[in-house]
């Protein structure tokens, strides 16, 4: 199962303090805890299960000792240092755990505000850019204003999710008086870059689509260019740049944590320039924008996308769904079908 090879956003770095936390990726529980909440320490994730008697370690404490840091088990006080051994039993303090009294361990790191999981080592056959998170440069850039929006957890597959993201088409009717208008619901898609090689994602040069209010201060409309890319299954960015009557460059990167085949969260790392918005003006701004997308995206059946040999059911496309077509090839090749996503 390749999304295992992925990594995943499950959770925002910054509610990852003191106590551990309780997560879930692809069917795996999961507990996050810090050595220290107060020192940016790293951020560990472990299986959910304690392998003494199976209780959930998210419902125990981080223990700071001279030691070290720990997590105890909530039912027999059991310690596990960082890299998941059992390093203390109450019951028995002269005991000295074997190695194999080991919490299951996965790979961590943090990126854009977020904790990004992978359960599985990837294989040779995984293509170098889907090695490591996906980068979204302007969140590293100290010439942008980056605010974290989100979680969203939503009624829908991740892909529909990323779908909805890349089409422009929407813009005149989800989100009238907003991001587009019934009058001038006409886009022009762009140009698709769409590699053979599995795992390369797709780049959308030159999406232009009306919108009567571009940014969170606008007050006019105009034609607005994007360029997409899609550098990982289950995240879509987009960047506009400054113009002559449009002063702000924006940035936006979707990552998506899937929660099964019909449910997934997602976040939005939003970057600006030029923007006077206040950050709070700014999550207003896609929180509201996101509530116009909610009801439709969920509304979608299937839920999952239908593609794949054991689709049930068929989608017509029109002109206007260049991207979004190309996006399902992407999933294919990759080998992630429907029942899957």
């Amino acid at each position: 199962m390749i999304e295992q090879q992925l990594w995943h956003p499950v959770i925002a770095s910054h509610q990852v303090r003191e106590a551990p936390v309780a997560c879930t990726l692809l069917g795996q529980s999961l507990v996050l805890w810090r050595e220290s909440a107060h020192d940016g320490s790293r951020v560990h994730v472990w299986a959910d299960r304690c392998p003494h008697r199976g209780a959930k370690l998210s419902q125990g404490r981080v223990l700071i000792g001279l030691h070290g840091a720990r997590l105890e088990c909530p039912y027999h006080g059991w310690q596990f240092g960082g890299a998941g051994r059992c390093q203390h039993v109450p019951a028995a303090p002269d005991f000295v755990p074997p190695a194999g009294h080991v919490a299951k361990v996965f790979e961590a790191r943090e990126q854009h505000g977020l904790v990004w999981v992978r359960l599985r080592a990837p294989e040779q056959t995984l293509h170098a850019s889907l090695r490591d998170p996906p980068a979204f440069t302007p969140a590293g850039d100290p010439a942008w204003r980056v605010v974290l929006c989100g979680p969203y957890e939503v009624n829908t597959s991740a892909p529909r999710l990323v779908e909805n993201f890349l089409d422009l088409s929407h813009f005149g009717f989800v989100h009238e008086g907003w991001l587009g208008e019934r009058g001038h619901a006409q886009v022009r898609p762009g140009t698709v870059e769409e590699p053979a090689e599995p795992g390369v994602g797709l780049v959308v040069r030159e999406a232009h689509a009306w919108q009567p209010r571009a940014y969170a201060q606008a007050d006019k409309g105009a034609w607005i260019a994007y360029r997409y890319d899609v550098p990982h299954p289950f995240t879509a960015m987009l960047r506009k740049e400054a113009t002559a009557g449009d002063p702000v460059s924006n940035a936006i990167a979707l990552f998506i944590r899937p929660d099964g085949h019909e449910l997934c969260t997602a976040w939005f790392v939003m970057a600006t320039q030029g923007d006077t918005s206040t950050d709070p003006e700014l999550v207003a701004f896609q929180d509201a924008v996101f509530a116009q997308d909610r009801p439709v995206v969920e509304s979608q059946s299937p839920r999952a996308l239908p593609i794949g040999r054991t689709a049930p059911v068929t989608e017509v496309h029109g002109p206007a769904d260049r991207v979004s077509s190309a996006y399902r090839r992407y999933l294919m090749r990759l080998g992630i079908a429907l029942g899957t996503c």
